[in-house]
């Protein structure tokens, strides 16, 4: 994935780079830019699957209402085929580590607060929904397609794995619940912390659009993902979840109670299959062999 990164913020911001300070490549590709008149932004440059647009213009809505994430800076430019847009830098600040109920509940009050504010904004459904929350795919099989993931022996999945994820995605596609915009990654990794308040939120390339309560349940079973990612213990889970209902002034019907559990499982259950199919530890593996039942049984699954 590459582009003529000097060329494009000469073009867009008005000017060349004097150096690149930050470079990671993975489902996007982000440059870390100081450029030649002193400002910092980063780029931002990913295939051009048509969900850039709704997801930047939900992330400017964001910024502009004092949510903390990183402001855009242009719109999304498609370049060779990649999605492109710059935003501002937010330095600074560090990870909120650890994935105790106490810890549950900090992170649950800033997912709700930019619940509430999305719940505001007008956007061109951003689908497909990022792999890892696309339970609702029309591919064949049981996973979405993903063309390196598939090529790859997939008698390497436990069968418990494969067992758990048919019963989740079973109850979660059984629910007539609405869609809603909501961050799909909402883990460790993507937010920074100040002072004991959250600094910045990133990664708004992830907006789904699923059901609330299946958001919010992803996010409580991954809010303590950084490298590699987990499953953090049922009780935090629990405490995340009861959290958000207390913060947005509602509490959840045993439908979306059962919705929020079983979004809970499926994102760790697509990192138990990428990691026997990549041939990594398997600390995602592990932690739904410890808690699927218990998950499955308070998901009605």
């Amino acid at each position: 994935m590459t582009f003529g990164l000097s060329a494009w913020c000469a073009a867009e911001l008005g000017s060349s780079p004097a150096e690149v300070f930050y470079e990671r490549v993975s489902i996007s590709s982000v440059f870390g830019v100081r450029l030649a008149d002193g400002r910092e932004v980063y780029v931002k440059a990913r295939e051009d699957d048509g969900r850039a647009t709704s997801c930047l213009a939900a992330q400017a809505s964001l910024a502009a209402r004092g949510f903390p994430c990183p402001r855009p800076l242009t719109p999304v430019v498609v370049v060779d085929g990649l999605a492109v847009h710059a935003e501002d830098a937010l330095p600074g600040g560090s990870m909120l580590q650890g994935s105790s109920p106490a810890v549950a509940v900090r992170y649950a009050e800033v997912f709700a607060r930019s619940m509430a504010l999305l719940e505001d904004v007008v956007v061109p459904p951003p689908l497909p929904s990022p792999r890892w929350a696309r339970w609702d795919h029309a591919d064949p099989g049981l996973w979405p397609e993903i063309d390196f993931l598939d090529a790859r022996d997939q008698s390497a999945v436990p069968p418990l794995v494969v067992e758990m994820a048919l019963r989740v995605r079973k109850r979660l596609l059984a629910t007539s619940l609405p869609c809603v915009l909501g961050h799909a990654d909402f883990e460790a990794q993507n937010l920074r912390w100040q002072h004991g308040s959250v600094l910045a939120v990133h990664d708004w390339d992830s907006l789904a659009w699923q059901p609330e309560a299946a958001l919010v349940g992803a996010a409580s079973g991954a809010f303590a993902n950084a490298s590699p990612p987990s499953l953090v213990p049922v009780e935090s889970s629990a405490a995340f979840i009861e959290a958000y209902q207390r913060m947005r002034g509602r509490a959840f019907s045993e439908e979306e109670m059962e919705i929020a559990w079983a979004g809970s499982l499926w994102t760790a259950l697509h990192n138990a299959r990428w990691e026997v199919l990549h041939g990594d530890p398997t600390p995602s593996g592990d932690a739904v062999r410890e808690q699927g039942a218990e998950r499955l049984r308070l998901a009605g699954a």
